[in-house]
């Protein structure tokens, strides 16, 4: 736990913002001093989250395109909540945009758990603070360097660590970690046999640590036992108070295409909260955080939130009884399974690109799908391709799905483009025209938020990708590190956009007062305040046409792949391709979505009528 702020405004960030003390309690405590005092606290508490969340959700506004919530009615209104949220696609953005969507929904506030390590960071940490974060000591942040060298002689047992001048005894504790590099990982220690030996609880998950100890003696770091007792003290006395906590159980940030592994933290909290107060009736409400291409720059995103869970009372007797390994065990296979009904996963990136392409061959012609309902469509899709990825039929659509992509991609043009296909030859070129003279047009009018904002662009591109770099470096489940791109192009943006237009303001108002550029505006200092008033503006103006602009320009490449008489015959047969993959993809979801779906009954819809008029309500 970190110490508190010596601010005594800040001192109040570290405090709960919601609770439900019993109204009689809250009465007699209002004709009190110290009533009054608690209440004016919680006041400004819930004044400055809501403060915070407002800013960040300004910032967020800028940076996605789109952020929709689905199934918000199920929060609950009243009572203790853990919302669980995954994957972890984004380190910072995560836990503000579900905040945010929350405080929005069900006017509720809700405290993350947050790494004490983050916490120090001047802004982060401040931020953390803001919205009553609570500092989680972490064992890997905690790692030093140990004596001498370990190895491993014994292949037939993985648990056995032998040490050459090293100092287990004095230097490890029991529960403790010894730690490899980033790429191997590192172990918890069960038994410290002496202080050359000593046994793991459970072999290195990386198998590559265990064949690098078997081949040479390396160094090593290691990581005392961390205590979380105060941790989840707090935990319990916000749950009981009726207040709400968030957690993400995989723990660190990923790209990955599937869920990382739970942590035991979550099913700690609730059956713990159980254990303590019988009453407490605490909820667990699994939040999808689903991601359309998370590290780009007005990017899109669907907040899901599924079915609140109550926690079987027949867990928390087993926890009570002191079986508490096999009751948080088997809470966390719910709490998974629950995760995976408001999450798009998928075994592999390649699974996942094929299965999306899919959809969209299956989408009804002429028929918008909202946002949300794509979500949905995703997670029905992956669920059907593994319940039948060994029949032939769907072995022969992935690869025919694959083959098509990649002719896409050879063409250098998109799904929903194969459609210009279709037209004549005045037709595109009519299109070519008239899109090439309106994105002239808009570059114009964009030009000028684009040249003055152009150091923030190029100073989030670099940075971002150097945090990715030295990220990727010092994880494990990590593939390309784009889970931390989209924090510090926000971060970065954040810091530098206000120091840039400062900088622009001040120099506009030196080179009026210095040449005497407008000298009817008195005093001189307005020249501050206007600059810093439009140069935002016209960096939002900025932004919105080179949207549209973007847009137009990525529709330019097909026109011309059209009107290539070298590619046209490919244009002309990839689009018959589609229709024909189309028409299978379609007879394939028809016929075997029943078998996976009871209520599938409407062969032109992936949904029954009566759930997807639902679904398009949200």
């Amino acid at each position: 736990m970190t110490d508190s702020p010596r601010n005594p405004v800040l001192s109040l960030l570290v405090k709960p913002v919601e609770s439900s003390r019993p109204a009689a309690s809250a009465a007699n405590n209002s004709s009190h001093g110290s009533g009054r005092s608690i209440d004016t606290e919680q006041t400004l508490q819930s004044w400055i989250y809501d403060m915070v969340i407002w800013i960040l959700s300004v910032v967020f506004d800028l940076f996605f395109r789109e952020i929709r919530p689905r199934g918000a009615f199920r929060i609950p209104r009243h009572g203790p909540v853990i919302f669980v949220a995954a994957p972890h696609a984004n380190q910072f953005v995560d836990p503000i945009m579900l905040m945010r969507q929350i405080r929005n929904e069900s006017g509720r506030r809700i405290s993350f758990l947050a790494a004490e390590k983050s916490m120090r960071r001047k802004f982060v940490g401040l931020v953390a603070r803001s919205v009553s974060s609570i500092p989680v000591s972490r064992a890997q942040d905690l790692t030093s360097r140990g004596s001498g060298l370990i190895y491993m002689d014994d292949k037939h047992n993985s648990l056995v660590i032998k040490g050459k001048n090293t100092k287990f005894q004095t230097e490890c504790v029991l529960g403790g970690l010894i730690v490899l590099s980033s790429e191997l990982g590192s172990a918890e220690i069960e038994t410290i046999v002496s202080d050359e030996e000593l046994v793991l609880r459970t072999p290195f998950k990386n198998s590559r640590a265990t064949e690098a100890l078997l081949a040479n003696s390396m160094r090593y770091k290691k990581a005392p036992k961390v205590d979380q007792s105060k941790v989840y003290e707090a935990v319990f006395q916000r749950l009981n108070e009726g207040g709400c906590i968030g957690i993400f159980p995989e723990g660190g940030s990923h790209d990955r295409s599937d869920l990382l592994p739970l942590k035991a933290g979550v099913a700690i909290m609730a059956l713990g909260a159980l254990d303590l107060n019988p009453d407490c009736d605490v909820k667990i409400v699994p939040c999808g955080m689903n991601y359309f291409h998370a590290h780009k720059f007005r990017s899109r995103a669907v907040i899901e939130f599924g079915s609140p869970l109550s926690v079987p009372k027949e867990l928390v007797q087993l926890y009570s009884d002191g079986n508490k390994r096999d009751a948080i065990q088997k809470l966390l296979e719910i709490v998974n399974n629950s995760l995976l009904t408001v999450t798009v996963t998928s075994p592999d990136y390649d699974t996942l690109m094929v299965v999306q392409a899919a959809r969209r061959l299956y989408k009804p012609a002429n028929k918008k799908i909202p946002l949300s309902l794509v979500v949905e469509m995703n997670r029905r899709l992956i669920t059907g391709y593994s319940q039948f990825k060994d029949d032939t039929r769907i072995i022969h659509l992935r690869s025919a799905v694959a083959n098509y992509n990649k002719q896409l991609q050879n063409l250098g043009i998109l799904d929903h483009q194969v459609e210009y296909a279709k037209l004549s030859t005045p037709v595109i070129l009519g299109k070519l025209v008239y899109r090439s003279v309106k994105l002239v047009i808009l570059a114009a009018g964009a030009l000028p938020g684009a040249i003055l904002f152009a150091p923030v662009f190029i100073a989030t591109k670099n940075i971002s990708q150097q945090k990715a770099n030295e990220a990727l470096k010092a994880s494990t489940v990590k593939i390309q590190a784009r889970d931390v791109i989209a924090t510090w192009k926000i971060l970065v943006a954040m810091g530098l956009a206000p120091a840039l237009y400062w900088f622009y303001a001040l120099l506009a108002t030196w080179l009026t007062h210095h040449y005497e550029l407008v000298p009817s505006i008195r005093p001189i200092w307005f020249i501050t305040i206007i600059s810093m008033t439009f140069l935002p503006m016209i960096s939002f103006a900025a932004l919105r046409i080179g949207e549209i602009g973007m847009d137009i320009s990525k529709s330019l490449k097909p026109l011309f792949t059209c009107l290539n008489p070298n590619k046209i015959n490919a244009v002309a047969e990839l689009k018959s391709t589609r229709e024909e993959l189309s028409a299978e993809v379609t007879e394939v979801i028809n016929s075997f979505g029943p078998d996976v779906f009871p209520e599938f009954k409407n062969p032109t819809d992936l949904f029954p009528t009566r759930q997807s008029q639902s679904l398009q309500s949200e």
